[in-house]
């Protein structure tokens, strides 16, 4: 009798061939090297020479520049900068340090593992003592991604397990906010700050996918791709991806189909009204994105990133609409998100453009 894991393989034809399981793009394209990596130039240039010269610090790679706590809790997302090549770089850089004994000589945790205090005494300090057959001047390396939610005990440990294994373990934190981590083992490391890839830099990486993949698309569609990945190379390759599986050509309307995001065509005609001062427009088309099922977050943040980039508008009235998109979003974050709340922001911005003498009692 067959096992069910080889009828789910076998080919409706009956041949025994096994055709080889299709990757995700994101893991079939993820870098192997640091020079495959894009963007970061200066950051991965850095890792390089740490790479060519063998002797590699503790290493703590985070996103930047904001420091002070206060100033991260504003400007940084809950979970930080996803798919800009953090952990991937740690990956590579091992890769090339150690060569074949990849294998024996890396530990990785990450945020799904366990890692209070336990695991720090028995875990990392069992695989720091472990003899591992290394290329010469090469050391073990502790990979810990999303390092900055350990608990404090557990980093308290870590810094001494740091220091009395130095000699043969060198430890590698990948994290969203340094801060996050206790200064001991910050001044331990060399802290390498990454920022959010451009735009030109996703461009020129998804047109090597689209030629690899002989993907169909229109420029509409990669620019559709950018403007929903904001600067995350792993979301905008999974889009890629996405759309082509379910449309065969990647094109603006069908990217934002699959990634349900307004529309940002429909967000520009509501600038536009509210320049006017068309309160009437301006509203049946944020109805119309309400009606789709859209929440006040999705649209006040393409309501952001549209004007940002609205080129329709000077700059002075650009900033205004900022300000008050800012403290609209503000309140939606606080949790009144509410289409009343978005209709007082068209309200608000379409009063600007209007002349002050009618405003008077």
């Amino acid at each position: 009798m067959a096992s069910s894991s080889a009828k789910g393989k076998a080919p409706a034809n009956g041949n025994a061939t096994n055709l080889p399981y299709e990757l995700p793009w994101v893991e079939k394209y993820r870098p192997h090297a640091l020079d495959d990596i894009v963007g970061n130039t200066e950051t991965i240039e850095r890792l390089k020479v740490i790479a060519k010269d063998g002797n590699c610090p503790h290493i703590i790679i985070s996103v930047g520049p904001p420091k002070h706590p206060f100033f991260a809790r504003l400007m940084a997302r809950p979970k930080g900068m996803p798919g800009i090549g953090k952990t991937t770089s740690i990956h590579c850089l091992a890769h090339q340090l150690l060569g074949d004994a990849y294998k024996e000589g890396v530990l990785e945790l990450n945020a799904s593992d366990e890692r209070g205090i336990d695991v720090v005494r028995n875990k990392i300090k069992a695989f720091a003592q472990k003899k591992v057959t290394l290329p010469p001047g090469r050391h073990k390396i502790v990979i810990l991604d999303e390092a900055d939610s350990m608990t404090p005990g557990a980093q308290q440990a870590l810094r001494r397990t740091m220091e009395i294994y130095a000699n043969t373990t060198r430890f590698a934190l990948a994290c969203n906010m340094s801060n996050k981590i206790i200064e001991p083992i910050q001044s331990r490391c060399a802290i390498l700050r990454y920022a959010k890839l451009r735009d030109t830099e996703i461009l020129k990486r998804l047109l090597e996918i689209c030629e690899m993949e002989k993907v169909q698309y229109n420029d509409d569609g990669l620019t559709a791709l950018i403007f929903t990945s904001e600067g995350d190379m792993r979301q905008a390759i999974n889009n890629l991806q996405s759309t082509n599986s379910g449309f065969s050509f990647v094109s603006g309307d069908n990217v934002f189909k699959v990634c349900d995001q307004p529309h940002p065509i429909i967000v520009q005609s509501i600038i536009r009204a509210c320049l006017k001062s068309n309160i009437d427009d301006a509203m049946d088309k944020l109805n119309e994105l309400w009606d789709q099922g859209y929440s006040a977050v999705d649209i006040i943040v393409t309501i952001f990133r549209v004007v940002k980039t609205f080129d329709e508008m000077p700059e002075y009235t650009k900033l205004e609409y900022i300000k008050e998109i800012g403290w609209t979003h503000m309140r939606i974050l606080e949790g009144v998100g509410t289409l009343i709340q978005l209709g007082g922001l068209m309200a608000r911005l379409c009063k600007m453009n209007m002349k002050p003498e009618l405003f008077k009692v």
